[in-house]
């Protein structure tokens, strides 16, 4: 019996309910049960923050052009700090801060941002090259769905992706649309010939953390066209472990908090009035004005600065990277992001 084409791709769809659920509507859920599952996609985003043990693995498998060799895999680790630093019941925004040794004295860095938003009218996309805009949501796609915004170590954009929670064999997993994402910094200064991601995230929590898997298709320029370069599976895993100064990383977030929070309030501000924002980013660094914001927060830990003297710069270093040029490239390569 001869099957058409037309009929095997339809029954592939049928058969992948991920791929489905990541694109399509979400229809079928009573009032009652949409609200239990809001608090259940709520239990799972919350459950992220606390202190862990976090090993790092990233692994370039399948190269998709024949001139090119995947990287041998690089694996760390270190100690996290996730805290809740904001909850209004549709918006949750998890901080974490690295907590490690630098020449056998205590180190801290604040670390990535993530800000999870239930049915988001909009949220924040990586378009290019130092660029960034808002993405409108249809009322159809976003319903039942939560926006994941990621953001570096000095609040500056990194990606934004949509998707929803599901359990899929008993396990919890968010797992995002297809997602443009910016080099990490361990890519970026190796120059490589891709300059930015193609990817998927996926959240779950575990019996002793929670874990986050990426597979990047890693992009570049080959003869005037973007092409695929080569595939990575990276799996991000977090083990609650407390056996570490986790008492350092709330210390500095008291110090500093009124600081971030000026930050994040600037970097919004540019967002909304330009619909987007255009940052200029750094292959060691992140972007053009992480050293200098993590530099004053810093010097407001070591009592140095005052929050206030430290936001006044701030602003002015955030109103100057975010001048875009009259022209700029609609290709090339750009620099890293903190994660």
């Amino acid at each position: 019996m001869k099957i058409s084409l037309k009929l095997l791709l339809a029954a592939c769809v049928v058969l992948s309910p991920l791929a489905a659920r990541a694109d399509e509507p979400v229809t079928g859920r009573s009032a009652a049960a949409e609200a239990a599952k809001f608090q259940a996609d709520r239990a799972n985003i919350l459950a992220m923050a606390g202190t862990f043990r976090v090993k790092f693995d990233f692994r370039e498998q399948t190269a998709w052009q024949e001139d090119y060799t995947p990287i041998e895999p690089k694996v760390s680790g270190g100690y996290e700090v996730v805290r809740v630093i904001e909850d209004t019941g549709r918006k949750i925004v998890l901080q974490h801060i690295l907590v490690g040794e630098v020449n056998g004295q205590l180190h801290l860095t604040k670390h990535w941002r993530q800000d999870w938003t239930y049915e988001p009218a909009n949220f924040l996309v990586y378009e290019g090259p130092n660029r960034w805009k808002l993405e409108s949501t249809p009322a159809a796609l976003r319903s039942g769905r939560w926006s994941q915004t990621v953001w570096q170590t000095d609040d500056s954009p990194r990606y934004g992706a949509l998707g929803e929670w599901t359990s899929e064999g008993g396990v919890q997993r968010w797992r995002s649309r297809w997602t443009w994402r910016p080099l990490a910094r361990r890519d970026a200064i190796r120059n490589p010939v891709y300059d930015r991601y193609m990817a998927i995230n996926r959240h779950s929590p575990t019996p002793t953390g929670w874990i986050h898997w990426q597979d990047n298709m890693k992009m570049g320029m080959k003869e005037g066209k973007l092409v695929p370069i080569v595939q990575e599976s990276t799996l991000n895993s977090y083990t609650r472990f407390d056996g570490f100064n986790a008492a350092a990383a709330d210390a500095y977030w008291a110090k500093t908090k009124d600081y971030w929070a000026a930050v994040r309030t600037a970097w919004e501000a540019s967002i909304v009035a330009n619909n987007g924002i255009y940052v200029p980013e750094d292959a060691q660094m992140g972007s053009a004005a992480s050293e200098r914001l993590m530099t004053y927060a810093d010097e407001i830990n070591k009592g140095r600065l005052s929050t206030s003297q430290a936001i006044i710069q701030a602003r002015l270093v955030i109103g100057e990277v975010t001048v875009a040029p009259a022209t700029t490239p609609a290709v090339g390569r750009q620099g890293a992001s903190a994660y």
